[in-house]
């Protein structure tokens, strides 16, 4: 073969290898297989159930028996409340329905089973005091039911419950407010205590206050002696002789208004001169027109006055309650008004009627604005906020009164 055809065949060769189609690439294909495999299942959320077309809400207070002048008070401030500047909840309106807890331990007990049972009730309000508080506390702790007391002070009305709230201050605080007072105020070095011995609120009281008391004077011996009687009783003179004879600057006596009006009125018919002294349940009309002119320079301690008012609210609420019943408010009208405000304020942030939804917002309560002031409920489910002084004194137009002293706050 020549040398012509040698490159012609060459020259051919190269053509056809351009022209040929590219050779396919080899993929690498890399499977990665897991040795198990976990399937995760959302679960479609529950509706939230429907709200009813009212909202009830409960309350209970001793409207009859010996506690009544309280009870009637604090359910002013409910129903005024209510009537007057929050009827409607989650676009509901809100019925308060009042049970009558008769000032008796075991009425107070039924009242909330009738509230819960048979009203259906997704929450309640009250009760002006301590033992009826904790006897009815029971019932709504064992029904899951969130309950907000107004004025009960003893620390076992919420002391490991998870249920039961309040807008008060508690005793170890007032304990600590009258022994100030009694040794800041009167200059007071020695001290008697007459106590209820059937009530938690008087028997934790009293200890709080000796405490607290030989603390600030330095011996514990300055209480001088500690005596009792029974609510009901009508006849104090034994306990008061006792005492008097102890001659001391002043007697603590923090009994219910009835009975602390009856010992007022024999203590100063005894011819006793020092100073008495008491707690939040002497904050009553009817402890002054029980004792009459022995009360005058008796002092307390308690929750609210018109005069040491703190916030908006108050001034809403002092306005409120000037209409609608066309005297000065109290403080256990106050203390009603902001038990309902913590309930429905609750209800609303937690959008629902759920008993478990309102209860975990009653616990995230904070710097919520009421009448008795700045509102924040702590780990125990108490209020923190401070305690007022007042004094019975003589008024222009010549009657008894009560009058704003001072405001004292926690330490």
């Amino acid at each position: 073969m020549n040398k012509k055809w040698m490159i012609l065949i060459a020259l051919v060769t190269i053509i056809l290898a351009a022209c040929a189609p590219p050779a396919p690439e080899t993929v690498v294909e890399t499977v990665v297989v897991p040795q198990e495999v976990e399937v995760v299942v959302t679960p479609t959320p529950v509706p939230p159930a429907p709200l009813p077309d009212v909202i009830k809400v409960g309350c209970y207070e001793p409207m009859t028996g010996g506690m009544a002048a309280g009870g009637q008070q604090t359910w002013e401030g409910v129903e005024l409340c209510n009537k007057r500047y929050k009827s409607e909840v989650l676009g509901r309106p809100i019925e308060v329905v009042l049970a009558d807890n008769k000032s008796d331990k075991t009425e107070a007990a039924m009242a909330m089973s009738f509230l819960i049972e048979n009203e259906k009730v997704v929450g309640v309000v009250g009760t002006y005091g301590s033992s009826l508080s904790i006897s009815a506390g029971e019932v709504a702790e064992a029904a899951g039911i969130p309950v907000v007391g107004c004025s009960p002070t003893n620390p076992m009305v919420t002391e490991g419950r998870k249920w039961y709230f309040r807008v008060c201050f508690i005793d170890p605080f007032q304990g600590y407010v009258m022994a100030k007072y009694a040794v800041e105020e009167l200059g007071a070095k020695t001290a008697c205590i007459i106590q209820a011995v059937d009530e938690p609120y008087s028997v934790g009281l009293s200890k709080f206050f000796i405490d607290a008391f030989g603390e600030m004077t330095g011996d514990p011996k300055n209480v001088l002696s500690l005596t009792s009687g029974q609510t009901g009783d009508t006849d104090f003179t034994a306990q008061l002789t006792y005492s008097i004879a102890k001659n001391p600057d002043v007697i603590f006596a923090p009994f219910h208004y009835r009975e602390a009006g009856l010992i007022v009125k024999q203590a100063r018919e005894l011819g006793y001169e020092g100073q008495l002294i008491g707690g939040d349940t002497w904050d009553a009309p009817e402890f002054i027109e029980i004792a009459g002119d022995a009360c005058e320079g008796a002092a307390f301690s308690t929750h609210f006055h018109p005069k040491g008012a703190l916030t908006n609210v108050s001034k809403e609420f002092l306005r409120l309650y000037e209409e609608e019943y066309g005297k000065e408010a109290n403080a256990f009208a106050a203390l009603g008004w902001d038990a309902y405000m913590l309930l429905v304020n609750a209800i609303e942030r937690a959008g629902s009627v759920e008993p478990e939804a309102i209860r975990e917002q009653l616990e995230a309560t904070t710097d919520l604005e009421l009448v008795t002031g700045m509102t924040t409920i702590n780990y125990t489910h108490d209020a923190v906020k401070p305690a007022v002084i007042k004094q019975v004194q003589r008024l222009d137009d010549g009657t008894l009164g009560f009058v704003y002293l001072m405001s004292i706050t926690p330490k």
